[in-house]
C-alpha cells in the first residue's frame, strides 16, 4: 500500500559503549559538564547584551579561526567576563565621581548667584518652612547613559538642633550636601578645581569607553561561533546524561528509536565513533522489543513537507497508520480550486508561487516575517492551488468573471435577429455542446444563476461522497494491515453500506439525471424515499426498478446502524471472558509479536477491560458516523457556496467598478476605476478569498475526510540534530 511505504518503521535499539569514549572531561560527569555549558551560555548572553547596549554589531560571519577545545573556551570566556566586569565597575565609579563633581559645580554656580543677590539687603529671621529656596531650573546631571533631573536648594537655619533635623530630612529624601564658602574668591577657586577635575574625568571616561568597545568588538567577532559551539556541546552532554551505566559501571547503555532504513547508517556511524575515540571496547548495537508504540516518521522533501505539516497540524499519525498527506497533495488544492475557480485569478496566484520558488534559495537563508514565512513554506501548496484554480476556471469559463470562447463556438444562437443583444430569451441549441467547460452563452442569460447553482451544488455532493468513501476505504486498509477483522466486519462494511445506501444512491441519481436530461425532482425523490418508500414515483422515476431499489437501500441503511453498534462490544466481551476464564493471572506478553497473533482478541484490554466503557465508546462512534454522514455531506455544499460567492464578487467588481468607470470618456475616472478594480482584486479576491477557500478546504480534510479513518494520536520521531537547536535551549 502506498501510504504504508511512506510510513517508515522505527526500531527500538540499545547501544552499549565504554565510558572512555566520551563520558567526561578531567573526570567530570556529564551533569557537571551540562552545568558548565550552561554557565558558559550565561556568559555568552552577558557578552551579547553588553554588545547590544554599546550599539555594536556582532559579526554574522565570524572570521576564520582555529578550533578551540571546550576547556580552553571556558577559560577565555571567564577571562573576558572578569575583564568586562572590572571595566564596568571602574567605569561606574568614574561616572559616579563625574556626576558628583558636576553636581558640586552647578551647586556652586547656583549658590554663588543666590548669595551675591541676597548680600545687598538683610535677610530677616523666618520660620523653618519659609527658609527654603527652590530653584525652578532643573539640573541635567551629565551621565553617559541617562540624564537625571535634580533641583538645587538652600536652607537657612538657626542652631545645632535645627541643623541635625534638617540633615536627617535631607538624608531621608536622598539629597546630597556640598560645602559652599561665603567668600566669592574661594568659590571661584573651588569651581576652577572642580572644572579641571571634570575635564580629566571626561578624558578618562572616553578612554575607558574606547577600550571597552574594543574588547567587545574582539568578542563580537567570535561570538556567533562560540554560541554555536557551546550550544552543540551542551546538547551533546544533555543527551549523554540520558544514558545509564550497566551493572559493571564500566559501560554506558542508551536506548533510542531508529528508522529501519537508517540501520546501516547508524551502525557505520557508531563504528566510526569507536575508531575516532580510540575506545578499548567496541560499541554493541542491539535491536530490542518495545512495549510502547514507536514514533511516526515520514520522509518528506521540500514539495511534500508542507502537505505533511497540514496533516500533522490535525494530529500526528499513529505508528504505521495510513498517511492522509499522500492524498492531500492532490485533493487539498483541488477542493480549494473548486471554490476559487477563475483562471485569471489562478494565473495571479501562479505568478506569486513561481516567484517564491525561483527565489527559494535566497529566501531560505533570510529571516522572514510571519506572513512571508507562511507563504514561503507553502509555496508548492500555492503552486498546485493555482494550477488547479486555472483548471477549474477553464471549466467554469471565468477569467476575472468574463467568459471566453476558448474551445470553439457556443452551442447556442439566437432564434432570430431580434434577440442578438438581449441574451435573455430566444436562444436555441444548434450544434454539439461546448467542447470544454461551461458554454459562454450562459453568461448574462436569464437561467445563468439557476443553471450554475444546480451544476455546482450537484458537483459538490459528488465530490463529497467520493472523498468520504475514500476515507472509509482507507479505514479498511488500516484494519487489514493491523489484522483487525472485527473492524472490517463490524465497522467498515456497515459504514460503506450506510453511506452509499443514502448518499451514494443520491450521487447515482445525479449522474443518471445528467446523462438522460431528465426533469425529475431529486429533492422529492430523496424525501419521499423515507416518508413514503412504496409510493409510485411517477414523473420522478429515472430508471426501471427504482422504487424496489430504494426500498432495499433504505432497509440496508436501517440494518447498518445496529450492525455498527452491537456486535463488536459483545464479541470483545466474549473474547475477554474466554481468555481469562478460570485464571487468576493474565498472560504476560513476551514480545511485540505476541500482540499480532490475536489482534481481534481482548488482550489489548487485559484486566482493564470494561464492557460499559467499550459499549458507550462504540455507541458514540456509531451515532457520530450516522449523524456525520448527513452533516458531512451537507458540509461539502460549502464548495458550491464559496464558488458562487467568488464568482459573484468577481462579477460585481468587473461590472460595477471597471465597466462603470470605463463608460466615462474621462481618463482620470478610468484610471481611478482601474485602480479600484485592481485593489479589490488583489486584496479581496486574491487575499481574503484565497484565505477563506484555504480554511474551508482545510476543514473538509480534517473533519469530513480524516475522521473516517485517521486517529492522529501518534507522536513524531525527533532525532537528535544540531540543526534543530534554538536559542531557547541555551
Amino acid at each position: 500500500m502506498l501510504t504504508k511505504a511512506l510510513s517508515n518503521e522505527c526500531l527500538l535499539i540499545s547501544v552499549m559503549t565504554s565510558t572512555s569514549s566520551r563520558v567526561g572531561v578531567e573526570g567530570a560527569t556529564t551533569d557537571i559538564l551540562v552545568k558548565r555549558c550552561a554557565e558558559m551560555s550565561r556568559k555568552l548572553r552577558f557578552f551579547k547584551d553588553q554588545i547590544s547596549k554599546a550599539g555594536l554589531l556582532s559579526s554574522v560571519r565570524p572570521v576564520t579561526q582555529p578550533d578551540v577545545e571546550l576547556e580552553e573556551l571556558e577559560i577565555q570566556l571567564a577571562e573576558h567576563e572578569n575583564e568586562l566586569i572590572e571595566m564596568n565597575a571602574n567605569s561606574e565609579k568614574l561616572r559616579q565621581s563625574y556626576n558628583e563633581l558636576l553636581e558640586f559645580k552647578i551647586v556652586l554656580q547656583k549658590a554663588g548667584s543666590f548669595l551675591v543677590s541676597s548680600g545687598t539687603h538683610a535677610v530677616s529671621e523666618r520660620e523653618l518652612d519659609e527658609n527654603v529656596y527652590s530653584n525652578d531650573d532643573y539640573v541635567d546631571t551629565a551621565s553617559l547613559l541617562e540624564q537625571v533631573e535634580k533641583t538645587v536648594f538652600v536652607v537657612f537655619f538657626s542652631g545645632e538642633q535645627a541643623k541635625s533635623k534638617i540633615l536627617k530630612i535631607c538624608e531621608a529624601f536622598g539629597a546630597s550636601f556640598y560645602p559652599v564658602p561665603e567668600d566669592i574668591t574661594k568659590q571661584r577657586q573651588i569651581t576652577r578645581e572642580v572644572s579641571s577635575r571634570l575635564d580629566e574625568l571626561e578624558v578618562t571616561l572616553d578612554a575607558g569607553i574606547r577600550h571597552r568597545n574594543k574588547a567587545l568588538a574582539s568578542i563580537g567577532v567570535h561570538l556567533v561561533k562560540w554560541i554555536s559551539m557551546v550550544r552543540r556541546e551542551k546538547a551533546v552532554y544533555d543527551t549523554l546524561s540520558m544514558l545509564n551505566f550497566d551493572v559493571t559501571k564500566k559501560c554506558l547503555v542508551g536506548e533510542g528509536w531508529c528508522p529501519i532504513f537508517a540501520k546501516a547508517q547508524l551502525q557505520a556511524a557508531l563504528q566510526r565513533a569507536t575508531f575516532d575515540s580510540n575506545s578499548q571496547v567496541g560499541i554493541i548495537y542491539h535491536v530490542m522489543d518495545a512495549a510502547e508504540s514507536p514514533p511516526t516518521y515520514f520522509r518528506t522533501n521540500k514539495f511534500t513537507n508542507a502537505f505533511q505539516e497540514i496533516v500533522d497540524a490535525y494530529g500526528v499519525a499513529r505508528y504505521q497508520e495510513s498517511n492522509p498527506s499522500v492524498y492531500t497533495v492532490i485533493t487539498f488544492p483541488f477542493l480549494f480550486a473548486v471554490m476559487f475557480g477563475d483562471w485569471g485569478h489562478g494565473i495571479c496566484l501562479l505568478l506569486g508561487a513561481l516567484v517564491l520558488i525561483a527565489r527559494e534559495s535566497k529566501l531560505g537563508t533570510q529571516k522572514l516575517g510571519s506572513f512571508m514565512e507562511m507563504l514561503y513554506g507553502g509555496r508548492y501548496v500555492l503552486l498546485l492551488m493555482s494550477l488547479f484554480s486555472i483548471y477549474c476556471g477553464l471549466i467554469y469559463n471565468e477569467f476575472f468573471s468574463v467568459p471566453y470562447h476558448i474551445f470553439g463556438l457556443s452551442a447556442y444562437k439566437c432564434r432570430d435577429t431580434t434577440c442578438s443583444e438581449a441574451k435573455t430569451t430566444g436562444l436555441v441549441k444548434y450544434q454539439d455542446p461546448y467542447a470544454f467547460g461551461v458554454d459562454p452563452s450562459w453568461r448574462g442569460s436569464r437561467s445563468e444563476l439557476p443553471f450554475l447553482n444546480s451544476l455546482k451544488m450537484k458537483m459538490s455532493i459528488l465530490l463529497g461522497v467520493a472523498q468520504m468513501n475514500m476515507g472509509i476505504i482507507l479505514s479498511y486498509f488500516n484494519a487489514r494491515f493491523f489484522g483487525s477483522s472485527l473492524d472490517i466486519r463490524y465497522q467498515f462494511v456497515p459504514q460503506i453500506i450506510f453511506l452509499n445506501s443514502l448518499f451514494g444512491y443520491l450521487s447515482l441519481l445525479i449522474i443518471i439525471k445528467w446523462c438522460t436530461g431528465s426533469q425529475a425532482d431529486l429533492y422529492h425523490v430523496m424525501i419521499y424515499m423515507f416518508l413514503s418508500p412504496t409510493e409510485d414515483l411517477g414523473e420522478n422515476q429515472l430508471f426501471w426498478g427504482q422504487r424496489p431499489l430504494q426500498i432495499i437501500l433504505l432497509l440496508l441503511a436501517m440494518i447498518a446502524v445496529p450492525w455498527m453498534l452491537f456486535p463488536k462490544p459483545f464479541i470483545l466481551k466474549r473474547l475477554h471472558t474466554e481468555r481469562f476464564q478460570g485464571r487468576t493471572y493474565g498472560i504476560l506478553a513476551t514480545s511485540e509479536t505476541d500482540l499480532e497473533v490475536e489482534p481481534d482478541s481482548a488482550r489489548h484490554y487485559d484486566e482493564d477491560f470494561n464492557f460499559s466503557e467499550v459499549f458507550v465508546h462504540q455507541m458514540i462512534h456509531s451515532i457520530e458516523f450516522v449523524l456525520g454522514a448527513v452533516s458531512n455531506t451537507a458540509s461539502y455544499l460549502r464548495l458550491w457556496a464559496l464558488s458562487l460567492a467568488h464568482s459573484e464578487l468577481s462579477t460585481v467588481f468587473y461590472e460595477k467598478v471597471l465597466l462603470l468607470a470605463w463608460g466615462y470618456d474621462n481618463l482620470v475616472i478610468r484610471l481611478v476605476g482601474l485602480a479600484m478594480f485592481a485593489f479589490a482584486t488583489a486584496f479581496i479576491l486574491l487575499m481574503m478569498e484565497t484565505l477563506s477557500a484555504f480554511l474551508h478546504a482545510l476543514r473538509l480534510h480534517w473533519v469530513e475526510f480524516q475522521n473516517k479513518f485517521y486517529h492522529g494520536d501518534g507522536y513524531k520521531f525527533r532525532p537528535f540534530s544540531f540543526a534543530t537547536l534554538t536559542e531557547d535551549e541555551d
